[in-house]
C-alpha cells in the first residue's frame, strides 16, 4: 500500500479532512453489495442519503471511489485501496468507543446475526427475550437461512453455524457439537420396513438436503461404534430440499429418511427413531465473525449467552 497517500490525496483533495464513521459504514456497504438501492435498503436509509454520502467522500478526497454504470457499480483502483484501509479504522473506532464503558454494562446499537432455520425457530428464540432483558438497548436482527450467508454482503455481525467450516477468511468461536440421530415417518416405515442394519439402507430412500446450490449429494453418515469411524452410505432419493423445514416436511410425508438433531425431533412429535445403533456423527456448531483483532463486545456477549443457552 505503498502509493495509498498518493492516490487518495490528489491536489483538489480538502486539506486534513477526515470521513466520518457514517460515511465510511455507508461506503463500505455500497462497494460490497455494488448497489446504492440495496446499500439503502439494508442501512434503513433513503437512497438519496447514500448518494449524498458517497458524493461527499469523493469531493472531499478528490478522487473517484466508485465506477457507475447502468447495471453495476465498481470500485475505481482508489476505491479498492481506500476499501481496505476503511475497515481496519472501523475496527479501531468500534474498539476506541468502548475503551472507556463497563465491561459488564449493557450493549448498545445493533446486533445483525444470521443463523439456520432450525435454530431460529428453537431455543436461542424462545429465550432471546431474556438477553434483550439484559440489554434493554440493544437492538436484534436475525436472518435465518439453511444457505452459507455471505456476511459482508448481508451485512451481519456474525453467524452461527453448524457443520464444518469451510471460510477461511472468517474468525471462529466454537459452541459444541450437535448430537443427531435417525428418523422416518410412522407411514414410511409403514411401507417400506424398519431398516434394522446398515445393510438393509440398499433398500431405503434418503431425503437429499442441499442447502448450498454448490453441495452434491449427501450419503448416510453413521459413527462405528467400534472404532469411531465415520461411514458414508450412499442412498438412493427421490426428493431434493433446500433447508431444515422442507426436510422434515418430506420425511413426514414418507419421502424417506433424515438424520436430524435430537434436540429437534424431540420437538417434532411424528418422527420415529431407527437405527440407533447407528449414530451420526455429532456436527459442530461455530459462531462466525469476520476477522477481528478484537471483534465487537455485543458479538462477544452474545457468542457467550449462545452457547449456554445451547448447552452443547
Amino acid at each position: 500500500m505503498s502509493n495509498y497517500s498518493n492516490n487518495i490525496e490528489p491536489r483538489n483533495a480538502e486539506a486534513s479532512y477526515t470521513p466520518s464513521a457514517e460515511d465510511l459504514r455507508i461506503f463500505i456497504r455500497v462497494a460490497t453489495l455494488g448497489s446504492f438501492t440495496r446499500a439503502a435498503e439494508q442501512l434503513q436509509l433513503p437512497r438519496a442519503t447514500v448518494s449524498t454520502s458517497i458524493l461527499r467522500l469523493e469531493k472531499r478526497l478528490g478522487t473517484r471511489l466508485l465506477q457507475r454504470t447502468t447495471r453495476r457499480v465498481g470500485l475505481t483502483g482508489d476505491g479498492q485501496a481506500f476499501l481496505e484501509r476503511c475497515t481496519s479504522v472501523l475496527d479501531g473506532l468500534d474498539e476506541l468507543g468502548s475503551f472507556f464503558r463497563r465491561p459488564d454494562g449493557p450493549l448498545e446499537g445493533r446486533l445483525r446475526v444470521g443463523m439456520p432455520l432450525g435454530m431460529a425457530a428453537g431455543p436461542l428464540m424462545a429465550r432471546l427475550p431474556e438477553f434483550l432483558a439484559h440489554h434493554p438497548a440493544l437492538r436484534v436482527e436475525i436472518s435465518s437461512s439453511d444457505r452459507r450467508a455471505d456476511m459482508i454482503v448481508e451485512g451481519l455481525d456474525c453467524v452461527i453455524r453448524a457443520g464444518a467450516v469451510v471460510d477461511e477468511s472468517l474468525a471462529c468461536r466454537p459452541l459444541g457439537l450437535l448430537r443427531l440421530g435417525n428418523f422416518a415417518s410412522a407411514g414410511y416405515l409403514h411401507v417400506h420396513g424398519r431398516p434394522d442394519r446398515p445393510e438393509d439402507l440398499a433398500h431405503h430412500w434418503l431425503v437429499d438436503y442441499r442447502p448450498n446450490p454448490s453441495d452434491g449429494p449427501v450419503p448416510f453418515e453413521y459413527q462405528d461404534a467400534g472404532t469411531g469411524r465415520v461411514i458414508r452410505v450412499p442412498m438412493r432419493s427421490r426428493v431434493t430440499v433446500d433447508n431444515s423445514a422442507a426436510y422434515d416436511a418430506a420425511c413426514r410425508a414418507g419421502l424417506g429418511l433424515i438424520q436430524v438433531p435430537l434436540a429437534t425431533a424431540a420437538r417434532a412429535p411424528g418422527l420415529v427413531g431407527v437405527l440407533p445403533d447407528c449414530p451420526p456423527p455429532p456436527m459442530p456448531v461455530n459462531l462466525l465473525f469476520p476477522h477481528h483483532r478484537h471483534p465487537p463486545r455485543r458479538v462477544r456477549v452474545f457468542a457467550d449467552w449462545a452457547a449456554g443457552v445451547l448447552n452443547l
